[in-house]
Formats: C-alpha cells, sequence, structure tokens
C-alpha cells in the first residue's frame, strides 16, 4: 500500500528545506517495486521501535520498516485558483495525493524575506487555504451544471451525488473546508471521484527555529488566533525546526545527538510528522517476523485479517484459513513465538478480525 501526503506551502516558509530534512529517511527501493521514482518523492521510513525489537528477538537477517511518501508540491501564490504563479501544476500535483501537510511558518528573522512582508501563520493558512476553497467550488460548480442531465436521464446515483454537492457548495461558500460536511456513506462514495481539495484531511507544520522568536511560543495575538483555529479545528499539527533537520540529515548519531543537546531539540520533529502522517492516512501496522525478515505491513485502521493477509500476497486473502497472531509486547516479554503459544498469548483469529496496530501475525492458507 503506497499513500502519499503532500507538502505544501508558501514561498520561503520552509517547505523545500523540510522535504529535504526527509528524505534522510528513503528506504531503498529494492524493498518497495511499487514506488515511485521522482526527485519531488521522498518514500520514507515510519519511525517504529516495534520492528527493530521483534527483529532483535529473530535475529533477522533482514528489517524491513513501513513507508509512507512525501511529495513535493510547486509553491503556492495568492490567486493559484485562478492560475497565477504555479497555480495549475500546484492544484493539478495536490490532486494526486491522498493528504496535505501544510508548512507554516511561525519564526521572524530579518534575514529571510516572507513574501507578505509579515510573518503571521493564520494569514499564510487562510491564504492556502482560500485557493484550495475556491478551486474545490469551481470543481463542485461544474459538476453541478452536469448532473441534472444524468438525473433526467434515470440514473439514481446522480440524485445522491447533487445532493452531496449542495451541501458542500454550501459549506465551500462559507469559506470553510469541503471535508467540514456532514455526508453520510452514499454521499460520500459518490463526491470521493472528483477528488476534491479540501476533502483531503490536513497537517499542520510549524516551522520553527530553535533559539529564536517563535510566535506560537509568545503570547500575542498571532499566537491566540493560530491556537484557537487549531483547536477549533481539531487539527492534526506538529513542530519542526526544519533547518535543523535538515543539517543534520548529513550527521552520524553520535554528532547528530550532541548537537540537538546544544540546541535544546532533543526529539526529532521530521520523526513525529512522518508518525502524525501515517496516523493522518488512518493506517496502522501489522507485523511478521522471522529469521530471514521482520516487516512491518501497512494496511487501513479498520481492515479484517484476510485484507491483511492478501497485502502480503493476494493467494493469501483468496484461500484464507486463519491467522495465528499475538500482541508485539506479549511477544517480546515472551521470548519467542513457541513460548508465547505455551502462555497462552498466541490467538487463532478468524476472517472477521480486525487487525490492530502492533499485531504479529502468521497466516494460514488452503
Amino acid at each position: 500500500m503506497s499513500l502519499s501526503i503532500g507538502i505544501v506551502g508558501l514561498p520561503n516558509v520552509g517547505k523545500s528545506t523540510l522535504f529535504n530534512a526527509l528524505t534522510k529517511k528513503t528506504v531503498e527501493a529494492s524493498n518497495y517495486p511499487f514506488c515511485t521514482i521522482d526527485p519531488s518523492v521522498g518514500v520514507v521510513e515510519v519511525p517504529d521501535v516495534r520492528v527493530q525489537r521483534l527483529s532483535e528477538l529473530s535475529h533477522s537477517k533482514k528489517t524491513i520498516p513501513a513507508i509512507v511518501e512525501f511529495v513535493d508540491i510547486a509553491g503556492l501564490v495568492k490567486g493559484a485558483s485562478e492560475g497565477e504563479g504555479l497555480g495549475n501544476q500546484f492544484l493539478a500535483n495536490i490532486r494526486e495525493v491522498d493528504a496535505i501537510a501544510q508548512v507554516v511558518r511561525v519564526f521572524e528573522d530579518e534575514d529571510i524575506t516572507h513574501v507578505h512582508g509579515a510573518v503571521d501563520p493564520m494569514h499564510d493558512i487562510d491564504i492556502i487555504n482560500l485557493e484550495l476553497i475556491l478551486a474545490d467550488t469551481q470543481t463542485v460548480t461544474k459538476r453541478l451544471a452536469t448532473v441534472e442531465k444524468d438525473i433526467r436521464g434515470g440514473n439514481k446515483d446522480a440524485v445522491i451525488l447533487k445532493d452531496a454537492l449542495t451541501k458542500i457548495l454550501t459549506m465551500l461558500e462559507e469559506g470553510k473546508l469541503a471535508r467540514a460536511t456532514l455526508l453520510d456513506e452514499k454521499e460520500l462514495e459518490q463526491v470521493k471521484w472528483l477528488h476534491l481539495l479540501t476533502m483531503k484531511p490536513f497537517l499542520y507544520v510549524l516551522n520553527k527555529k530553535s533559539n529564536g522568536f517563535n510566535i506560537h511560543e509568545h503570547d500575542d495575538s498571532r499566537s491566540d488566533a493560530l491556537k484557537r483555529f487549531l483547536e477549533d479545528a481539531g487539527a492534526y499539527w506538529v513542530e519542526v525546526d526544519a533547518g535543523v533537520e535538515n543539517e543534520l540529515k548529513d550527521f552520524g548519531s553520535d554528532e547528530s545527538m550532541e548537537f540537538r543537546r546544544e540546541l535544546g531539540v532533543i526529539e526529532s520533529g521530521v520523526d513525529e510528522l512522518i508518525r502524525k502522517g501515517y496516523a493522518l492516512l488512518g493506517l496502522v501496522s501489522f507485523f511478521t517476523t522471522g529469521e530471514d525478515e521482520t516487516r512491518a505491513w501497512t494496511i487501513k485502521r479498520g481492515d479484517t485479517a484476510p485484507t491483511a493477509a492478501g497485502v502480503i500476497h493476494t493467494d493469501f486473502k483468496d484461500k484464507f484459513i486463519r491467522a495465528e497472531t499475538v500482541f508485539w509486547e506479549d511477544l517480546i516479554t515472551a521470548g519467542s513465538w513457541t513460548e508465547a503459544k505455551a502462555q497462552g498469548k498466541v490467538r487463532a483469529e478468524g476472517k472477521e478480525y480486525i487487525v490492530k496496530d502492533g499485531d504479529v501475525m502468521e497466516f494460514r492458507h488452503s
């Protein structure tokens, strides 16, 4: 399963710097033959201590983490929805990704010019979101103009689509993202083919500067507005010092840790970004482990055991009998699969079982 997150932002907010920092996590393409080979796509590993712990337990020859793709999308300027700047390219690229990571500059620095003169995170967010809303408004309006013909032709799905589009247009005209619209399953099924930009999940990346003046760390009107927006939207967000993370990408682990200590940046903002991006896409990991290989496999939250088996091989899904399952911590504690079985920690699960994040599985098939 290969899902992607598009990195968007205004000029000079650190978008490209962040993408360069992410590429230090690039995985070996040979392990993921389905991945796109493109300089603007970073196929990065999801930081997950569980994979390493299981690999050590099994003395695996190979350790393969879960992955997620980040796409460096052409910069956005005001008027993109009307084709300003690289607007058309921007909109075309962003339609192809599954989620959006919006980079927002929260640091002040006289040496780095802001495209609008002053640093104001909410102003930047409003510009980007408005351009996406305007683009979606055009898409919805065009489709509404043609859906009546489908309804007259007796297409029952077109009736559902019209109702959904009408609700979405109302939301867009209020300046809100399409994903805030309350739609039922049938309506969601009809509108997903439009690939509306503001139906995608958003992650806000607050690009800060260590030991600098970061707006969200001080009490003023700009900080209050940003915090209120993130809270009211129930938004996913993460703090990253893209400049530091980019500098550290070529350091060894010991050098990197020493540099982090000096700057007071102990935790990697990039790692947190990757993990939150993975969660934003609704993804979870299950594991297989053995002497040859320990691997994290990616599925959607809520997927059943046969679906998980099919990620490994389509035959496993079609000929699924059962899945022997143990939670990763229980396996580590037991010390081996055999001992975990003896302790009653290994369960036999059938076709209805919903795979949990952290399950270690062996599939039985005909």
